[in-house]
């Protein structure tokens, strides 16, 4: 986790403009009674929603109902998408709304967030504390990663949302403040104060 304000890494910005122009393309085609153009739309983004959803509920087959129901929510809200944000912006703020509520009603908790080396979205996270490919960096991954589950499962969660839309799931400030519905220079300062509390428990780890 960097304590600057940079990117782990940062998606092409062409890529990103031709796949928004793309889902909006098809957002159209959905507004005019087209229902193949939202099942793209589900094929291209299903694998991202259920691992977003995931972060809240733990249990597979019961994030996977919350994910069915926050593609039906998009599909019904469909006609009120202007294409003012990304259509995926739009979509991910559907679908932790979802899940929240799911949590709400269920009177339970959000799942704890568990960092996975193996993974290697999530092992980016680590990649600037230290050198893996070591004995001693490999010894000591396992004992970073406890401390960085530990301090976000701690976060509140509007620090947590923030950090994990920015690090796992490579959102740009400007599409985590559409998604989290409030200003950038608030989700500037929620990821700088969860970076800070990450820097600060893992320190002592890097000396």
């Amino acid at each position: 986790m960097r304590s600057t304000e940079q990117r782990l890494t940062e998606p092409a910005a062409g890529a990103q403009q031709g796949s928004a122009a793309s889902d909006l393309a098809l957002v159209r085609r959905v507004q005019q009674g087209d229902r193949s153009a939202f099942d793209l739309l589900v094929i291209k983004y299903q694998h991202k929603i259920l691992k977003l959803i995931m972060r809240y509920v733990r249990d597979s087959s019961e994030a996977m109902d919350v994910a069915q129901e926050a593609f039906l929510k998009a599909y019904r809200a469909a006609p009120s998408f202007r294409g003012e944000s990304a259509f995926y912006t739009w979509l991910y703020r559907i679908a932790i709304n979802t899940a929240k509520n799911h949590l709400v009603a269920m009177g339970r908790r959000p799942a704890h967030f568990n960092l996975d080396t193996q993974d290697p979205e999530q092992s980016e996270v680590l990649t600037d504390l230290h050198d893996l490919d070591t004995p001693e960096g490999f010894a000591q991954s396992d004992e970073i990663r406890d401390v960085i589950n530990k301090t976000i499962r701690n976060l509140p969660e509007e620090l947590r949302t923030a950090i994990l839309l920015r690090e796992i799931e490579g959102m740009s400030y400007e599409e985590i403040a559409q998604t989290m519905e409030c200003p950038v220079g608030t989700v500037r300062s929620r990821i700088f104060r969860a970076r800070e509390a990450i820097d600060r428990e893992i320190a002592p780890l890097l000396r």
